[in-house]
């Protein structure tokens, strides 16, 4: 199963002699490089069409399986019933499923070689002799191609749909078997020598390379070991995720397989995951890494030395400073948008949806997170010092618009969120009890979060004149005594500021860049609710 483990830390600037990006596409998986010269010998030969997405489609759905086994990765209202009275026949169904479409995936690059592997099975049920049988086994359990290893993944995988179609006739499949029978699944995943994409936040020169020459660059000209690592590990997983979006869109309208639930509900579970481990992973450890960081470049400077560099390290501090508190905003925002989606807009697992209907929910979930990871990549970039263009950064056509209006969306939820938190704080009384503050101001930590998840992007993508005052207030509120009236009075005016700047960017974006384009204001309000719910 997957896991929030930590990432190599090799890499620096993508023009130095290591390079994080190339890096983590390379070692992320942790082949060897004989392993990784005859992967990519094999995958050049292959001779099947759409060789990129169908060995990205079957990498997904291997990692899926695992992904599945862990019931925070499946979609539903929030639902808090206890897995030990739950009946996971219809999650063991789509496991199945998706354990079929890996083996006609297989068979695909396989081609004719697949033919053998019929004539095996034939053989392993006729030969009377146990010798016999065992050599035959142990014949095809060498792993000395991606061939061979494919051919090994094909017939476990055959013998696990067998066990699998006989569990479904059981009259009840506890959590105990259903997880039993997907911990097999991923012990021989586990095992492929060339095909094991079960490692957290792990990418592969075959479908990850990021095209936008803009965003190479600006990796580029991140200097620092780690934020450079930082930085291109985020950029890389954002776009692993819009990836997994155009595949999941790709299942919803593929109308020649049936297994749309099993298929779409296995790279859902990716897509938690991942999302799930990039935000835990940048909210836990960016900090620490670009403080170590910082902390050896100071060590490095000589006592005589200390005042001459005084500006430039308090420079540099405030630079990791500003990276840190981009990344938090990303995994801050990460984890609000995937909650929303997989516990009020996809369907739980177990759900009674006509097919027809499922694809429907699939293609509206993704048309709603994708605006809100793209507006991530392009506040990263504008963070960063970069002005992204949408044109030169996405690869799906017609992008600009919906990621705009997405903008537009967030502008005006975040304004109404603002006027709402102004208003307590003009009618906050700092001579109340002392023993009554942390209640009272609950609300001032709730605004801090939702500043730093939707807020923050929107400073910064609007270019807001007063951003240093804005955020200087807020600092103050977290960093202080809430009961200090000089403090409240100044964090109400910069939010009473951004207020009407934020309104005027709203009507200036519907009048020009998004002119024509209706805003849905009750479907707004609906997901401001939402938002506030979490």
């Amino acid at each position: 199963m997957t896991s929030d483990s930590n990432p190599p830390t090799r890499g620096q600037g993508l023009g130095g002699a290591n390079n994080a990006y190339v890096e983590l596409l390379r070692d992320s998986r942790g082949l060897r490089r004989e392993q990784r010269e005859a992967r990519e010998a094999w995958f050049s030969k292959l001779a099947e069409k759409q060789k990129d997405e169908i060995l990205f489609e079957l990498e997904i759905l291997l990692k899926g399986l695992a992904c599945f086994a862990n019931p925070r990765n499946h979609p539903g209202s929030g639902r808090r019933q206890t897995i030990v009275s739950h009946d996971f026949r219809e999650q063991l169904a789509h496991a199945k499923d998706g354990m079929a479409r890996v083996v006609q995936l297989a068979r695909m690059m396989l081609g004719e070689r697949d033919r053998a592997f019929v004539f095996q099975r034939y053989l392993e049920t006729v030969l009377p002799e146990d010798n016999s049988r065992t050599r035959l086994v142990y014949a095809t359990m060498a792993q000395e191609s991606p061939e061979a290893a494919l051919f090994l993944l094909r017939q476990a995988f055959t013998n696990l749909i067998e066990t699998g179609t006989a569990m479904l006739r059981l009259p009840r499949v506890s959590y105990r078997v259903f997880y039993a029978h997907l911990s097999i699944t991923m012990r021989e995943i586990t095992q492929s020598a060339f095909f094991n994409p079960l490692s957290a936040l792990e990418f592969r020169p075959e479908f990850d390379r990021i095209g936008s020459s803009a965003v190479l660059e600006l990796m580029q000209n991140v200097a620092g070991e780690h934020p450079h690592r930082l930085v291109a590990l985020t950029f890389l997983s954002l776009y692993r995720m819009l990836r997994y979006l155009r595949l999941l869109d790709a299942i919803a309208l593929d109308h020649t397989d049936r297994r749309v639930a099993g298929r779409a509900y296995l790279v859902l579970a990716v897509l938690r995951s991942d999302g799930r481990a990039l935000s835990n992973y940048l909210r836990r450890r960016s900090g620490e890494l670009l403080a170590e960081g910082f902390s050896r470049e100071i060590g490095r400077v000589g006592a005589a030395d200390i005042a001459a560099r005084h500006g430039a390290l308090v420079a540099e501090g405030q630079r990791l400073s500003a990276i840190k508190d981009a990344l938090l905003t990303v995994s801050a925002s990460l984890r609000i948008e995937l909650r929303r989606i997989f516990e009020h807009e996809l369907p739980p697992a177990d759900a009674k949806l006509t097919e027809q209907d499922l694809r429907a929910r699939i293609q509206g979930a993704t048309a709603l997170l994708r605006p809100a990871i793209e507006v991530c990549v392009l506040f990263l970039g504008r963070a960063l010092g970069a002005t992204l263009e949408e044109g030169r950064v996405f690869e799906d056509v017609g992008v600009r618009r919906g990621t705009l209006a997405r903008v537009r969306q967030n502008v005006w939820m975040f304004a109404q969120i603002t006027r709402a938190f102004t208003s307590k704080l003009r009618h906050a009384d700092p001579s109340s009890d002392r023993w009554a503050v942390p209640e009272s101001f609950g609300f001032v930590r709730d605004f801090l979060g939702y500043f730093r998840a939707m807020g923050y992007p929107l400073v910064v993508l609007g270019d807001y004149p007063r951003t240093k005052e804005l955020v200087a207030s807020l600092s103050a509120l977290r960093d202080a005594d809430l009961l200090d009236p000089t403090r409240l009075d100044a964090a109400a005016r910069e939010c009473e500021a951004f207020y009407d700047f934020s309104i005027q960017l709203f009507e200036r974006m519907s009048q020009r860049e998004l002119a024509g384009v209706p805003f849905d204001r009750p479907a707004a309000a609906r997901s401001l609710r939402l938002y506030l719910g979490d």
